[in-house]
């Protein structure tokens, strides 16, 4: 399309999750608890990490980073959707519309490989007399940086070609947060090439991550299996449990949202959909991981006990 017939879009507005006032009261609380615990937990597990020196272990330092990644994506969207249930403007300015979006796309997609690295970790403790050389401290360090770079860098492609469209209809987006394929739908561009990007980064990721995730599991079932004892089995494979729950919840959600084609979607089920993901995964993570962890559990009440005395 002509980029000449562009209007200079300042400003769009959010529909938000429901122009229902007997509904407004309840969500408002159920989401402002849901991200309180949130922030909470992930705030809560990343100290926990950092003050207790049992926990300085590759598996708790990636443990960290997602809940970090957690706490920036949820902090991104979740203040200004709480705001603007009892907003009677529900306006966001065109660059931070964009900001807003580059934010959870990178710690979306480096919560996704992160997810895969994790999966390496796990792998690498199949191993234990070469646990140390194959995770040592340089190299985890070395694993996040990439993770985050390749974050980011698949956030700026998606974000650059997301606000180059043309948008000379309504600036009503059909959302509460700046996504993709609400915006795609209000533009009046031909948005294929976007499409396409969209199916071939995010597939690329995704196929890499659940595949990375899938060969180390393998690995980690063929060593689980040559213990004899079955307590040891069991006591093993416990500790992944926690991991391939966090794993099937975010990679299943983020395939559904995003892994069809625009004719697809479906607004009123999308959000929906957004607000698992973008609020309601963020609070689990935190609590699959302390709930099913005996370190964890253990590091919490030594600070239980230093703070009685």
């Amino acid at each position: 399309m002509d980029k000449g017939n562009c209007s200079s879009l300042t400003e769009f507005i959010f529909v938000g999750i429901t122009n229902n006032p007997g509904m407004k009261v309840a969500l408002f609380t159920m989401f402002l608890v849901i991200y309180v615990i949130s922030l909470l937990a992930n705030l809560g597990m990343i100290i926990l990490i950092r003050m207790d020196s049992q926990l300085h272990t590759p598996m708790y330092y990636f443990l960290s980073h997602l809940s970090f990644s957690d706490l920036c994506y949820s902090t991104a969207i979740g203040p200004k959707m709480l705001v603007d249930l009892f907003a009677e403007s529900k306006s966001i300015p065109f660059s931070v519309c964009a900001l807003q979006f580059l934010i959870f796309c990178a710690f979306a997609d480096s919560e996704c490989l992160l997810l895969a690295v994790m999966a390496f970790d796990r792998k690498a403790i199949s191993s234990p007399l070469l646990y140390v050389v194959n995770m040592s401290s340089r190299k985890c360090s070395l694993l996040m940086a990439g993770v985050y770079m390749m974050g980011m860098a698949d956030a700026l492609v998606h974000t650059t070609l997301a606000f180059r469209l043309c948008f000379c209809g309504s600036n009503e987006i059909n959302h509460f947060f700046c996504d993709v394929p609400p915006l795609l739908l209000l533009s009046c561009s031909d948005f294929e090439v976007n499409e396409l990007v969209i199916f071939t980064i995010f597939g690329f990721m995704e196929l890499s991550s659940i595949s990375g995730v899938l060969v180390s599991y393998c690995y980690i079932i063929l060593s689980v299996l040559k213990i004899h004892s079955a307590k040891g089995r069991f006591k093993a494979f416990s500790t992944c449990t926690s991991h391939l729950t966090t794993v099937a919840i975010f990679q299943g959600t983020l395939l559904f949202m995003y892994f069809r084609p625009s004719s697809a979607y479906s607004l009123d089920q999308d959000k929906m959909t957004s607000l698992f993901y973008t609020l309601v995964i963020p609070m689990l993570n935190p609590l699959i991981y302390s709930l099913r962890n005996k370190d964890v559990k253990e590091a919490l009440g030594k600070l239980k006990t230093k703070r009685c005395f």
